[in-house]
This record gives structure tokens, C-alpha cells and sequence, in this order.
């Protein structure tokens, strides 16, 4: 029986073959994905310094044209004709002798859906901001309110930014006497965007400035969310300001708060700073619609003040 053996090796094998200059795949994976990511670091820094190449601008600062927009709502179906006639008429003179825009709106041309009528502020205030795109400052005023003092801008009284700095309260409860969120310590007055005051139960709703930006956009937007007006706060939109302003660090972020005799002091003593004589705005809280508590009964004597300083 005959087996077939494998051939014998040669003893002198071929030589090695010169070694490939073709680099393994992986290799070549990583060199790609190195030369494009220099690329785009060159790209980058190329357009960060090429001069020609337009920057991007995060915000565009209005014009100014108005500086300030003045805001209020009325009530023609709640309340005297000849009362929002005075109310009207104050607006209208202070917005003139300041260069400002009068932006005077009832209540009824906006929907709130079934949610109490006082959520037409917000409404408004944003209706401002679309109506008139380049104000700096929208300033919503209630229409139980005066403005006393009409020699003051709003910016000598609030918006110029020492005068500010100097008014705002920082490290302090936004709800009174003992929220745990309070306002933020470290705050300039160029990234305030919201400056409202408080009264002895929480903040005033009814004397509010919005910097014309898209955050205050956002922020109107967020407050008058549909969700927030089904929440029945027993305050309406003043308890919704509260609670958002204390759940979201992004709009507490550029919250200023200033001194209640800033914005609106009342005429009654029990439930904030009471008015003094000289002080800059009124509020008649707690008037009435009728009687001898009514919103015309009780301003009566401011308006006599007011319109005989003219």
C-alpha cells in the first residue's frame, strides 16, 4: 500500500515582499475624520476674522420710537363713561409731554376665553409690543390709577440705569413675608427685562414695565398661557405671576423689584405703601364699581390734584 507525502519545502523561500504603502482602513478612518475637523476649525476661525463676513446679532435694540409705550386697559360695560374719560385724558397728556404713545384698549376687545376680564393686560402688553416694534419700554398702568406727578419721565423716575440700580431690592422674598425664592442678589439693571413692586400680600400686577425684548415676549406669552388662566388663581393673573415667577429661574432671572411708592402706592393704607403728596402715581385699590367706594368717588380729589398741575 502506497501513501502520498506532501512535497518538501523548499529551503530558500521567496523573499519578503516589499511592505504596502496603502494604509489599513482604520487608519485611514481616523485621518479623515481628523482633517475634517481641522477644516472646520480653519473654516471657523476664517469667519471670526474675516471683517466682510456679517456678525450675527442675537437682538436687535429698538429704535426708540417711542421710548415708552403706556398701557391701560378700561372697562366702558363696568364703569363710568366720565370716569375713563379722566382716565383717558391723564394717559394722554402725560404720553405727550414725554414723547410716549397712549395706548388706550377695552377690555372686551380681547378674548380670555372665559377667564376673569383682568387677564386683558397681558393681552394688551403684548398687542403693544407687535403695534409698536420699536419702543424700548412697554408700562402697563391699571385704570384705577393716576399718574400725579407728570413733570417725571418714566426714565428719571425708573428706567435710567443708576436711578435703578439704587431702586432695586435684591436677595429678597418675591412673595411676602417669607417666600424662599427670592430675587437675585448678583442682578445689573441692563439684564432686567420685568420691573414690578410688591405690596404687603405679593406683587402688583397693576403697575408693571417690560423691556421691549423677545424674552418679555416670552414671558407675556408664558403668563397668559391658557393653562394659567383654567387654574382659577383666586387672583387671576397677579396669583399666575406669582407662581411663575417663583417655579421658573429664567423669568425670576431679569426680575427687578423696586419700592411699591415707585410704581403705585394706594390710597388705602391696610394693604401697602399709602400715597404721600409728590409721589409719582396713585392707585385707587379696592374701589368700586358704584357707591360711595366707587372708582369715581374715591379719585376725585387726585384728579384735582393732578389736572390743576398742568
Amino acid at each position: 500500500m502506497h501513501f502520498a507525502y506532501p512535497s518538501r519545502k523548499s529551503s530558500n523561500p521567496p523573499p519578503f515582499r516589499p511592505r504596502s504603502t496603502r494604509l489599513p482602513g482604520l487608519r485611514r478612518s481616523r485621518i479623515k475624520t481628523i482633517g475634517i475637523v481641522l477644516f472646520l476649525v480653519l473654516a471657523t476661525l476664517w469667519f471670526f476674522s474675516n471683517p466682510r463676513v456679517p456678525r450675527p446679532d442675537p437682538e436687535r435694540v429698538p429704535s426708540g420710537r417711542p421710548p415708552v409705550v403706556l398701557v391701560t386697559v378700561i372697562d366702558p360695560t363696568q364703569y363710568p363713561n366720565a370716569y375713563l374719560k379722566t382716565i383717558k385724558e391723564n394717559r394722554e397728556q402725560y404720553a405727550a409731554k414725554h414723547g410716549y404713545e397712549a395706548f388706550i384698549v377695552k377690555a372686551y376687545d380681547y378674548d380670555t376665553q372665559g377667564a376673569p376680564q383682568s387677564w386683558s393686560k397681558l393681552m394688551a402688553m403684548r398687542h403693544a409690543l407687535t403695534k409698536f416694534p420699536e419702543c424700548r419700554f412697554v408700562w402697563y398702568l391699571d385704570q384705577d390709577a393716576y399718574i400725579m406727578d407728570m413733570s417725571k419721565s418714566l426714565e428719571e423716575q425708573l428706567l435710567n440705569r443708576q436711578k435703578l440700580e439704587s431702586l432695586m431690592i435684591k436677595n429678597y422674598p418675591v412673595v411676602p413675608p417669607d417666600s424662599i425664592i427670592k430675587t437675585f442678589s448678583h442682578l445689573r439693571p441692563d439684564e432686567v427685562d420685568l420691573i414690578v413692586s410688591q405690596d404687603s400680600s405679593g406683587l402688583v400686577a397693576g403697575s408693571v414695565v417690560v423691556r421691549n425684548s423677545q424674552w418679555s415676549k416670552f414671558l407675556l406669552e408664558t403668563w397668559m398661557d391658557p393653562l394659567y388662566r383654567s387654574y382659577n388663581f383666586q387672583k387671576a393673573e397677579r396669583h399666575a405671576l406669582e407662581h411663575i415667577v417663583q417655579w421658573h429661574p429664567t423669568i425670576l432671572s431679569k426680575l427687578a423689584l423696586v419700592p411699591q411708592r415707585t410704581l403705585g402706592p394706594y390710597t388705602r393704607t391696610d394693604q401697602g405703601d399709602a400715597y404721600q403728596d409728590g409721589d409719582f402715581v396713585v392707585m385707587f385699590t379696592g374701589c368700586t364699581k358704584s357707591g360711595e367706594q366707587s372708582c369715581e368717588t374715591v379719585s376725585a380729589s387726585y384728579y384735582q390734584k393732578w389736572s390743576s398741575s398742568l
